[in-house]
């Protein structure tokens, strides 16, 4: 068997974290370094900056090529930002170096629909170096795209797609609740949509696509529409407190068209307590085809937890894959890796 497969993670915030505790709980696979971007964490040991409440020795570094140095690693999980324009450059100092990479940035769960062109350019450099990238993460990246997919794989037909995702936006911290406008007026929160600070979910376009490209629809125009969710009563969380007229989230939707005719329909009400005021969470998909198609469950799938398990789960994946730019729709089936990562790698790389 292989020596330990060696991981350098980016990102230190609250998926970062979570990333960094489950890695050093898998068997064969060694966190091997650490970069951030907040420069008064440099030399911060990893241990503290996750707060493991133990030193690993392990420094934080903001110098990316000086993390990679001394990382040596195999595969980089990179857990920074959201766009693809903010994630290019790391990923390509990552592939420069030999380094396969798994962003969890919402943009490159299909890179190809906010910019073409730098989707290209990560493939073909990917390729020339001889590494895999890929975008992953629960939505988008499973929830809302692939499980919808796979669903679709029991069809001879389909008419349309409508899928459902409610969450709870509790566990998160103070600017994904920003970027939901929890807390503003309504008035404040649609003034945030025009200036663009409310942003709602990212990455309706992205699922739309994999979908459309995976089933072999053409997408014509996507409209999407963000509107307050508006507290009837107090929700307090250990980051905010809503007040009766405050905004608990948004109610952002996607409607994409073929045709002129609307074929796919995703709905991502995110909140803080929605339970306080009778509404449970949870992800639903139904597809109008031959056979019809109905998949529901409650309570959501957890965002968090399940986008930290994605991106460890999908190191195999990524080291057994052909070089390139990768969409979840490219690879095997995901599934649990439980106990030794090695053992899932083959050929030249187990």
């Amino acid at each position: 068997m292989r020596d330990m497969i060696r991981v350098l993670l980016l990102g230190t915030g609250q998926m970062g974290c979570g990333i960094a505790r489950l890695l050093l709980d898998k068997p064969g696979v060694e966190l091997a370094g650490a970069y951030g971007r907040r420069a008064e964490r440099t030399g911060m040991d990893v241990g503290t900056a996750i707060g493991l409440g133990r030193e690993l020795g392990i420094d934080l570094h903001t110098d990316l090529e000086a993390s990679i140095d001394q990382a040596r690693p195999d595969v980089a999980i990179q857990a920074t930002c959201s766009r693809i324009e903010d994630a290019m450059a790391e990923i390509s100092t990552l592939v420069e170096h030999g380094v396969s990479v798994i962003s969890i940035a919402e943009q490159m769960a299909y890179p190809v629909t906010a910019s073409p062109a730098i989707a290209e350019q990560i493939h073909w450099h990917a390729q020339s170096k001889g590494v895999a990238v890929l975008g992953t993460g629960i939505n988008p990246g499973f929830v809302l795209d692939l499980l919808v997919i796979t669903l679709s794989a029991v069809c001879s037909d389909i008419r349309s797609i409508t899928a459902r995702r409610v969450n709870d936006l509790s566990p998160y911290g103070l600017s994904v609740l920003s970027a939901q406008g929890v807390g503003l007026t309504p008035q404040a929160f649609r003034e945030g949509v025009a200036q663009g600070t409310v942003v709602g979910h990212i990455g309706f376009a992205e699922s739309i696509h994999m979908i459309a490209g995976a089933i072999g629809w053409q997408i014509e125009r996507i409209e999407e529409q963000r509107e307050p969710i508006v507290a009837g009563v107090r929700r307090q969380t250990a980051q905010v407190t809503v007040e009766p007229g405050q905004v608990a989230g948004c109610l952002h939707s996607a409607i994409a068209y073929r045709a002129g005719e609307p074929v796919i329909t995703l709905i991502h009400p995110q909140q803080v307590r929605p339970e306080l005021e009778g509404e449970a969470t949870g992800d639903s998909i139904e597809i109008d085809g031959t056979p019809p198609v109905r998949l529901a469950g409650s309570p959501e799938i957890a965002g968090g937890e399940a986008t930290i398990a994605l991106a460890v789960n999908m190191i195999p994946q990524v080291l057994n894959a052909a070089p390139g730019l990768h969409s979840m729709a490219d690879l095997p089936v995901p599934h649990a890796m439980l106990g030794d990562l090695r053992k899932h790698l083959h050929g030249a790389r187990s």
